[in-house]
């Protein structure tokens, strides 16, 4: 593993999104206006449903735009013949993946910080806790969207089949992991499912940060999302192939 290829690998794909404005608004705009379509629609009913899904989404929203963006766009590398080409530069599978979630890491980081700024500063989500957390934790659940996408591209043949994973990899963990029911009030069966998500631990450290904002919760949270998101990594460095059949 090369920190110099790694890194010139996160610049090609910086400079590739940077010229492709429909994916540009969909990482930085889209977000933002999903989560303002949410505060408008509870904004004249009773009960503060905003401060209690808010905290969520901003959890969902990087994971899934990020794992959509990132299966679609390493397959078409892959089916492309670019990845082939690259690897028989002295580039390892691992500098490509890391390269890949270095690039995505960073836009992340600009999306979650545009999406924490538009919720609590222009909405008014009421945060407890430290806001520049609130973009942390968004930031390593973007990280493990681009992670999972990075694994899943690889038992993928087309662009519509890495759109299929989604059922099986995000809608799950949007459903188990607390949003609808806590997670503690769910059949022992979902909840020790749930228990095995990441995308539950994110939603736990955002709605902590809400509540009663103890960041050694926090922090453990976001340990077994990095957790998560190293482990797709190296799983989808052993998966990674060249080209698609």
């Amino acid at each position: 593993m090369s920190l110099r290829i790694t890194l010139a690998v996160a610049d090609r794909v910086l400079t590739q999104v940077r010229r492709d404005h429909r994916t540009l608004a969909m990482l930085l705009v889209v977000p933002c206006l999903l989560i303002s379509l949410l505060w408008w629609m509870f904004d004249d009913l009773p009960g503060g449903l905003f401060d209690r899904f808010g905290p969520a989404l901003l959890a969902m929203f990087p994971f899934i735009v990020m794992f959509l963006v990132t299966s679609v766009t390493t397959l078409r590398e892959r089916s492309s013949g670019t990845l082939e080409r690259l690897l028989t530069m002295p580039m390892g599978k691992l500098d490509f993946l890391l390269g890949y979630a270095l690039a995505f890491g960073l836009l992340a980081a600009v999306q979650s910080a545009l999406a924490v700024t538009v919720s609590v500063g222009l909405l008014g989500l009421d945060v407890n806790g430290p806001v520049w957390l609130l973009g942390v934790v968004a930031v390593v659940d973007a990280v493990l969207g681009t992670a999972l996408g990075l694994l899943v591209s690889a038992f993928a043949t087309t662009e519509f089949q890495a759109v299929q994973f989604m059922p099986a990899f995000v809608l799950p963990q949007i459903l188990l992991c607390g949003l609808f029911v806590p997670r503690d009030a769910m059949p022992g069966v979902l909840e020790a499912i749930s228990n095995v998500l990441p995308l539950s631990y994110a939603v736990d450290a955002m709605q902590e940060l809400v509540g009663a904002a103890d960041q050694g919760e926090v922090w453990r949270s976001i340990a077994v999302v990095a957790c998560f998101g190293v482990a797709a990594l190296v799983l989808g460095a052993a998966t990674l192939r060249r080209r698609t059949p």
